[in-house]
């Protein structure tokens, strides 16, 4: 079963199990898959693919943690709330990503890889562990293990 094939039979399943905060987060993300097709030159109908669905949930992941970061800030916890339990059912779409543990190993070996021995070549270091990684890791974690190693 694709991604767009599970989300769909999980907002069934809110519908029928009147689960509210579900419901709305999963059409928001339905409603995301047909703005990114719009946006990428394709017609509304067109075939959602894993891909389309990957960019979105992690755009709305991003969305949902900067916003769980504006209001904790501004003393809003009625909001934080909503906002986590938005986060965890767009999370339990997206891929596991790898530990810090796991990253440092690759970073390790593409900074003995690559010969980077200063921060001057941190943006090349970080440019190849992304390449490489790609959707296995979150970019934040990837800045925060590199930078630990200088």
């Amino acid at each position: 079963m694709s991604y767009i094939e599970t989300i769909r039979e999980d907002l069934k399943n809110a519908m029928r199990n009147k689960e509210a905060e579900k419901l709305t987060t999963l059409r928001g993300l339905i409603a995301g898959f047909t703005n990114e097709l719009v946006a990428s030159g394709q017609t509304p109908q067109s075939e959602v693919t894993d891909e389309i669905v990957l960019t979105v949930l992690k755009k709305q992941a991003k969305q949902r943690k900067d916003a769980i970061e504006q209001f904790t800030a501004g003393g809003r916890d009625d909001l934080v709330a909503n906002e986590k339990a938005e986060l965890a059912v767009i999370g339990a779409y997206l891929p596991a990503t790898m530990s810090h543990d796991e990253i440092r190993v690759i970073a390790e070996s593409k900074k003995a890889e690559l010969g980077v021995t200063d921060k001057a070549g941190m943006g090349k270091l970080m440019g190849a562990i992304i390449s490489e990684l790609k959707d296995k890791a979150d970019g934040g974690d990837v800045k925060s293990v590199v930078e630990s190693l200088f």
